[in-house]
This record gives C-alpha cells, structure tokens and sequence, in this order.
C-alpha cells in the first residue's frame, strides 16, 4: 500500500470538488460479432489530440444522470438503451490538473454505462468527426483513467448479464431464440454456453413468451418471435441465471 502524505491527510482543509460525468457506451454488433465502446478525441488539455470515453462537468442544476443522457443524447441517436450508474473515481491526481502537494481542485468522475444495438446507433456527426466506435479488444491507452474506468464498466457489463433483463431493454420487442443467443454470444464470447442448453434453460425459466408469429431468415425452418414477459421474471430478479 502506498503511503500518504501525512500533511494531507492530517489536514483539516476540505477538498474543493469538481464532479463530471463519464460514460462507457457499449455497442452489440451481432452481425459481426463485435463488442464496441464509444470514444471520443479530446479537444482540449489535459490530453488534447487523445481518446477517451465520452465525457463532460456537470452543469449547474444538473442531476448526474441528466448529465449522463446528456453526453448520449451529444454522440448518438438509439431507439433502445439501457444505463445505469457505475461507480465513481475519485482517487487523488487522477486528473493532471490537480496539483498533488497543494488543495487546489479535486476531479471526480461519476461513471455510467450505457448499451446500444449497432444497427441502431446512429453517430451524431459534428465538425471534428471526433467520435468513434472502437472493438474492444483493441482500444489505445486512453486519457486520464478511462482504460481503468472502461475495464470495469466490461466487467459490469458482463455480470449484469447473469442475473438482470439488460438484453430486453437492448432488442427489438420481438426477437428469435437465435437473436438472443447471438447478443450473449458477442458480448461473453463463443464459449459461454451450448445453444441447445442455452435455449432450453431459457424457455423452463418462463419469462420467454412465445407470439406464435413466424419469421423467415434465409434457408431453414421458420423461427418463433418471442417477446419479453417481465411479470414472469421478476421472482428471478437478482438471482444468477444459471444458463450463463
């Protein structure tokens, strides 16, 4: 553990903050099989001419989460999203504007994480063309702690996953088995689970309702639409799902 400076932290002067707001903005390309993270060039010092994940000072009168749809509502255009608060960071000289031996102004960042189908996340273009998606297995070294901050919004992501509807939030009202199956699989990895046990597992669950509408998608048996039922789910809130 890496010892303070006890001057600092004996110290009765409060810290004076600033609070601003970053947001991890996952996209699901399933036709592809690609996981991306919305990153933006940075303008301005610290870091000008570098990526980080879109971000902003919270404004006067603004919530947290105002300022969270804000900074979406800036990048993207999305008919389904999901968000929701992540964590916050807070460490001391995580921004290099602070001044480490000094109580100048203190930067903390209150981290949200937002999901997005691909196919219906259109870019806001501005002049710069300054925002981009990026797969996640290769995203540069980003400004400030956003790699840190990215990493744990993927580790979120990723356990959110098991026990929560976050996937319904994301797709359309009607989907396929096989829809499903392809938004996991991008996300977790090809290996997560086997497709039989991963589709039996979910229709003994019950929260899975079948229309009873066909739809055609090339060769092959035409395939049931189903529909998210969140009555049914809600006795297994919060409970791991198993098919994971």
């Amino acid at each position: 553990m890496t010892k303070s400076d006890p001057s600092l932290v004996n110290s009765k002067v409060l810290a004076d903050f600033k609070v601003g707001v970053d947001n991890v903005i996952f996209s699901v390309d399933t036709k592809q099989n690609r996981l991306l993270v919305l990153l933006s060039k940075r303008k301005d010092e610290p870091f000008s001419g570098e990526w980080g994940l879109p971000g902003t000072l919270v404004r006067q009168g603004e919530s947290l989460e105002g300022a969270a749809y804000r900074i979406l509502a800036e990048k993207i255009e999305a008919k389904n999203l999901y968000l929701e608060q992540l964590y916050t960071f807070g460490g001391p000289n995580r921004d290099p504007r602070e001044s480490p031996h000094s109580f100048g102004v203190r930067y903390l960042s209150v981290s949200y994480f937002a999901l997005v189908r691909y196919e219906e996340a259109q870019l806001i273009p501005d002049q710069f063309n300054n925002t981009t998606w990026y797969i996640i297995e290769k995203v540069p070294q980003l400004a400030f702690d956003h790699n840190q901050i990215l990493e744990y919004g993927y580790r979120r992501l990723r356990n959110k996953l098991e026990y929560s509807p976050i996937a319904f939030d994301v797709l359309p009202e009607l989907f396929t088995l096989s829809d499903l199956y392809q938004f996991y699989e991008t996300i977790l990895g090809t290996n997560f689970a086997d497709y039989s046990n991963f589709r039996n597992r979910l229709l003994k669950l019950g929260f899975l309702l079948d229309t009873e509408i066909k739809v055609s998608r090339g060769a092959g048996r035409p395939a049931s639409l189903y529909r998210f039922d969140p009555v049914a789910f809600a006795p297994l809130k919060d409970k791991p799902m198993v098919f994971i």
